[in-house]
């Protein structure tokens, strides 16, 4: 049996992420903010969601700490907010290039992916791959396994 099995997911961290970011216009908005758009006008266009709707998804990713709302003034306008990635928002960007390369190989037509996501310095095409800290890898699921943490918590037997 699977000592896994002896520990409660009722504190799982996968279920607590997914809490705050699996939603899709979630995880467009942060998409957006990954390609540097900070305004709502500028992401709704992007997104192309209803405006109460992404109204709430800011309004989740500022609460949960995800993005930080700032103000900006033109000359002769209100004030209006301005979205910006934090430092826990900005950890998430590794999700979100996993989530885009899966869909380019999986369901992009004939592969070809709409976006490509390069590095700055030297242009080539980025992805994300699993190391474990002694740097073996790439891994897949089948090479890695799962034990309990500091955090588990022991189901108690009935």
């Amino acid at each position: 049996m699977d000592a896994r099995l002896d520990f409660s997911a009722v504190n799982c961290s996968v279920a607590a992420a997914l809490a705050i970011v699996g939603e899709k216009w979630t995880l467009l908005v942060l998409r957006e903010a990954f390609f540097g758009l900070t305004r709502f006008d500028e992401m709704q266009e992007a997104i192309g969601c209803a405006r109460n709707i992404l109204s709430n998804r800011l309004a989740t990713l500022v609460e949960s700490g995800l993005l930080e709302r700032t103000s900006y003034q033109q000359e002769g306008q209100r004030q209006r907010p301005e979205y910006r990635l934090t430092q826990q928002g900005v950890e998430l960007f590794p999700v979100v290039i996993s989530l885009m390369n899966w869909g380019d190989r999986w369901l992009a037509k004939a592969g070809n992916a709409p976006i490509e996501i390069r590095h700055k310095e030297c242009t080539s095409p980025i992805h994300v791959e699993l190391r474990c800290a002694r740097g073996h890898g790439p891994l897949n699921a089948n090479e890695t396994f799962a034990t309990p943490g500091p955090g588990a918590i022991r189901v108690v037997p009935h």
